[in-house]
Order: structure tokens, then sequence, then C-alpha cells
């Protein structure tokens, strides 16, 4: 049995990597899916052809999660369309990692705007447009456990996702709306692997219980989880999907 059906679902960044994946999922499972894209219309395109074309309902709608009157467009088409929205996955981000002494302020200013002023952009909407007994999932990243040199403006950022999300847990639980963080540790996706030689890979392999990084699919049936109403007694908490590597 699905558990997601009749669930309409905004998911950001979600026309590659783990958002797509994410988002194929969600429908998999019977849920109608808002692609949310910045730039890549081609991607998300395809993103919403192969949900159809398994049979399922999604759009593509974009936003600069950045920029707060879009995220305020791209919630007011999402339920102009398909009346409610019952779960947030907020996937959108972007890592830039250098040592300290590279960051440029426009490196800083940026890995923010997305990662952190992003994530509250849609937070901010949700908090009055997502239908009671909701859900709400941010991603926040395994990096933020461990030490590892270049990642500090990116671990910066999605610490303060984890922070966000308790507060928002708290103050959106009386009508019956759970948040929660996943932290996925390193993905075969484009954004991770990229520029990573395969001996850097290798290694981070690892680090994990089953020598392997994760796959966008393995984040995806969390989140799915996390969407269903067989989780709505978890909320605050940060789920580690990383194969045991923190």
């Amino acid at each position: 049995m699905k558990t997601l059906t009749e669930k309409v679902i905004l998911v950001t960044g979600a026309s590659r990597g783990i958002g797509a994946a994410v988002a194929q999922k969600l429908a998999s499972e019977g849920a109608k899916v808002i692609i949310n894209y910045a730039g890549g219309v081609e991607a998300a395109e395809q993103t919403v052809n192969d949900i159809k074309q398994q049979g399922g309902d999604a759009i593509a709608l974009q936003a600069d999660v950045s920029k707060s009157d879009e995220v305020k467009a791209m919630f007011d088409a999402a339920i102009a369309h398909y009346g409610k929205i019952y779960v947030l996955v907020n996937n959108a981000g972007i890592m830039i990692t250098k040592l300290f002494k590279d960051t440029t302020d426009e490196d800083f200013t940026r890995q923010f705007d997305i990662n952190v002023r992003g994530t509250f952009n849609t937070l901010r909407e949700a908090a009055t447009k997502l239908a009671d007994n909701g859900s709400v999932i941010n991603f926040s990243s395994t990096t933020t456990r461990v030490m590892m040199p270049t990642y500090g403006t990116y671990v910066a950022s999605k610490g303060a996702v984890e922070q966000l999300t308790r507060i928002f847990a708290k103050e959106v639980g009386a009508r019956g709306i759970n948040a929660n963080r996943v932290s996925p540790g390193p993905t075969n996706t484009e954004l991770f692997i990229k520029g990573k030689p395969q001996e850097v890979i290798d290694r981070l392999a690892s680090l994990s219980a089953f020598n392997r990084i994760g796959k966008p699919e393995d984040i995806a049936k969390i989140v799915a989880f996390l969407a269903s109403d067989e989780a709505k007694w978890i909320s605050a908490q940060n789920i580690g999907a990383n194969g045991a590597m923190a």
C-alpha cells in the first residue's frame, strides 16, 4: 500500500541528485510532487516527465530559495495548482569547500544565502501555508559531526539549519506539524563527487560500516518515511543517513 497517497509535497532543489531521487520516491508512494529548481529547467522537466511516465503526478516551479519573493510566489503557485501543501522537503543547497584563508566574502555570503536563508524563507512560508498535520524535512549533513578541513562555511551553514529545524518544530507543533532533519553522509551525486579523485572517494567509502558511499535512493527512502503519517511522533530530530560514518 502506498504511504503518501494524496499528499502534496514540495521538494526544493529537486531537478537532479538527491532531490530528484527524493521526488521520484515520494511520487512512487502516491504523493503529488512540486519539483522546485533554480536554473536547470531541462533537468526539472525531465524529473517531472520521469514521474509522469511512472503514473505519478508532478509539476515544476522555478524559484531561487534565497529570494523571499520568489519563495512566496512558489508556495502560492503550488497551492493554486494542488489546493494544499502537506510536506516541505528542503533539499536545495550548495557546497563551497575552501580553506578559511582562501574563502572570500562572496563565498561566505553565497553559502549562507542558499543553505540558511533559503531554508529560512521556505520555513517562514510553511509556518502559515503548510497544511495542518503536515511535515517538514530539512537537509543537514553528516559533515557537521566531523572536522574536515575546507568544510568550514558549509558545516556552519548546515549547523544553522539544524537549529532552525529544532525551533521551528516547537513553534508549529500545535498545528500537528512535525519537523526533522536528515544528515546524509558522502553520497554519489554530482555535487559531492565533482572534483574528487577516486582515492578520496574510496577513503570516504571506507569510513562507513558498509564500505561504500551512499546512493541518492538510500536518502530518498528515509525522507519518504519521515513524510509519512507513521513518522508523526518524530519531531525536532536529526537522522544520520550515513551508513555509520559518524
